[in-house]
């Protein structure tokens, strides 16, 4: 008898320490997309220095142009994506509350002046798995999932965020995200 498929969409996977050495290292990637066809994940904790207002037209709005620049994941590093809440919108494409997108006119729209403003996080590139791909790496025990919030997604602290839910989630978790970047110290 076949297995029932689980979809991941709205959960985290955090690296469980078999990553070292790849882009995923420590990271901390939140599902917005999962069926049998494949995977669709951003990584939350892999900031740059940039905002987005250096990155596309300098003319969008000041809240959308003030934001941060986040690595989504290695594949397609130009392809925009964004994570946000809405007022308008009960429901959430990703979890209750919060939405992907992709497209530069909905980001401009968030902008947009209202009386309270989105939660917004944007990304260029995306972490992607090929059907299969991902359960065969839980299998692995690549990744640790994490039921997913919206004060984590966008978190103040995201290079904090990997070893904080690591701790949260106690024994054994706790002694991997205290464990030193190079283990030869250790």
């Amino acid at each position: 008898m076949a297995k029932k498929f689980k979809t991941l969409r709205g959960q985290l996977l955090l690296d469980g320490g078999s990553l070292r050495g790849s882009f995923f290292h420590r990271t901390v990637v939140l599902i917005c997309e999962h069926d049998s066809k494949g995977a669709f994940g951003l990584v939350l904790n892999r900031g740059t220095e940039r905002r987005l207002e250096e990155t596309i037209d300098p003319s969008v709005p000041e809240l959308v142009g003030k934001q941060r620049l986040y690595l989504g994941g290695p594949v397609q590093p130009s392809a925009l994506s964004f994570v946000y809440t809405h007022p308008a919108t009960e429901g959430g494409s990703v979890l209750p509350g919060v939405s992907l997108g992709h497209s530069l006119e909905t980001l401009v729209d968030l902008g947009r002046p209202r009386d309270v403003e989105p939660r917004l996080r944007v990304f260029a590139g995306y972490a992607g798995w090929s059907a299969g791909q991902l359960d065969d790496e839980m299998k692995r025990g690549a990744w640790i999932t994490h039921p997913a919030k919206s004060e984590w997604i966008f978190d103040e602290q995201p290079e904090t965020l990997w070893k904080r839910l690591l701790k949260e989630k106690g024994w054994p978790h706790v002694l991997l995200g205290d464990a030193p970047e190079d283990l030869a110290l250790n």
